[in-house]
């Protein structure tokens, strides 16, 4: 915890603090709301690019930790910003709903299946760009580019499903509806889990390789 708090403290990139805020844009009315999971992407490539600059795995590797550790501090940053935001959209969701904002006329809603196609994005990210960048260390434009290939084509297949009748059920906030969403949910939060699991292990493994 005293390495997640060094990584909030001096090694996040003010973009982090502002996109993890990014969840209010749930309020916008006809707005593509998976974009703002790409929000949730664009902040950890801000901040890995940033701690290059400032030698900040370098500093890191002078405190009494090992590369395993470190590499876990990242995943661990990475882990509360992106869950950080969902949370902070529940109660502009909420809000939403109280004053009676339309349907959004763009694609998805934000509704149980919007916050599971949120996790399995952050899941396909998190996987491809901690992976890769951990090959070096430093290079996380490349990484960031193959990651982003799946992060669009999945936000793209969101924003496009909810616009076919037989997958309308995913843009309803009726509680039926929603009881049909959970399984989505539920796949959601199995693939974000077992994807930092996945990533934490392959990056370790790569970074304890690279000779800082």
């Amino acid at each position: 915890m005293k390495l997640l708090y060094k990584e909030w403290a001096l090694a996040a990139h003010p973009s982090l603090y502002i996109f993890t805020f990014m969840g209010c844009l749930v309020m916008v009315p006809a707005y593509p709301y998976t974009v703002i999971f790409m929000f949730g992407c664009l902040s950890p490539y801000i901040t890995f690019t940033y701690a290059r600059e400032t030698n900040d795995a370098w500093y890191t590797a002078t405190l009494p930790v090992t590369k395993r550790d470190m590499v876990g501090a990242k995943c661990l940053l990475l882990m509360s910003a992106q869950i950080g935001q969902l949370l902070i959209s529940i109660p502009f969701v909420v809000l939403r709903s109280a004053i009676g904002i339309a349907p959004n006329p763009v694609g998805m809603d934000p509704t149980l299946a919007w916050y599971g196609a949120g996790l399995t994005i952050y899941a396909a990210f998190n996987l491809i760009f901690l992976t890769n960048y951990y090959r070096t260390g430093y290079k996380a434009g490349r990484a960031f580019i193959l990651a982003m290939v799946p992060v669009m084509l999945l936000m793209a297949a969101g924003e496009a499903c909810t616009h076919i009748p037989a997958f309308s059920f995913l843009d309803d906030n009726h509680p039926e509806q929603l009881l049909r969403q959970l399984p989505l949910l539920a796949a959601g939060l199995l693939l974000y889990g077992g994807s930092m699991a996945a990533a934490f292990s392959i990056s370790a493994k790569r970074f304890e390789k690279v000779d800082l």
